[in-house]
């Protein structure tokens, strides 16, 4: 994948990383998903879409409140990992870019994106997703962002990272801040497409790690292990980060920040904001 606005248009692939992905990406603590239960996404007999689904972290854990699911994601390597890690659960796995996404109008309750949503093609997506989206359908679009200003370790890794890939613009993140229609900085959602700000939320999670599992979180970033480094920049980039990893406490915390924005459908009687999207998109 090529895309202008990341990491300087440089090749990126996200098959490249699946077995780091699925060993050390599913970091989500128990607070961040009964969040999403709490906002009401996830509820028992709803039927949900998880777009950038990757290794079906969120279909797996989401599907044990009751709803079931439907995971999408480009990386062909990604889905036969989350299809390995999710069987017997009942969830169906597509390997596809989420702007194909072909399902009967009113197909989910709700749809879910995280970590992902900077990767779509909203003109493509948005429409489609409105379709696919019962009338009271919600789209929550989601982030889990580590903190490095207020952690030592995750500076450090990110300026490592940097110096191995100058090029990945996935580091700098703070504390989002919101805007007067509510979309998160960094959430960017084109509110002429179909969808309104419903509610936006974020609170913060301590979550921790050994240095094993926060080099895998690393190695697993776009910045290394999906990056277009030759697999000797790697493992000179792995050598590097352990022996710093080791100078430091055997498990320690970095901070993270999770951001929700839950974007609900216009109604067909608005004449407002939706009016463009409903007469030239949906042809109403």
């Amino acid at each position: 994948m090529k895309l202008s606005h990341i990491d300087g248009g440089k090749p990126f692939d996200w098959d490249r990383a699946s077995d780091d992905y699925a060993k050390f990406r599913d970091i989500y603590p128990n607070s961040f998903y009964k969040k999403i239960v709490d906002f009401g996404l996830c509820k028992r007999d709803q039927h949900i879409l998880d777009l950038g689904t990757g290794t079906g972290v969120l279909p797996r854990h989401l599907s044990t409140y009751g709803a079931s699911f439907v995971g999408v994601d480009i990386s062909e390597n990604q889905i036969a990992r989350a299809k390995e890690l999710s069987k017997g659960r009942g969830i169906e796995y597509i390997a596809a870019p989420a702007e194909d996404i072909d399902f009967p109008d009113g197909t989910f309750d709700n749809a879910l994106a995280c970590q992902c949503y900077i990767y779509f093609d909203q003109n493509a997506l948005l429409p489609k997703l409105y379709k696919a989206l019962k009338p009271e359908g919600r789209f929550c679009v989601m982030s889990l962002i580590w903190l490095h200003e207020e952690s030592p370790i995750a500076a450090a890794s990110e300026a490592l990272v940097l110096e191995y890939n100058p090029s990945w613009s996935g580091a700098g993140f703070t504390r989002p801040k919101f805007n007067n229609r509510g979309i998160p900085s960094g959430f960017d959602i084109d509110t002429s497409l179909g969808f309104e700000v419903d509610f936006s939320y974020s609170f913060d999670i301590p979550i921790s790690f050994t240095r094993e599992k926060w080099h895998g979180r690393i190695r697993a970033c776009r910045g290394i292990g999906a990056s277009s480094m030759t697999e000797k920049e790697i493992a000179a980039f792995d050598a590097e980060h352990i022996a710093f990893l080791e100078k430091q406490r055997a498990s320690f915390k970095i901070m993270h920040s999770a951001v929700f924005c839950v974007l609900k459908k216009y109604s067909l009687d608005d004449l407002t904001a939706g009016q463009i999207f409903h007469k030239h998109v949906l042809g109403v």
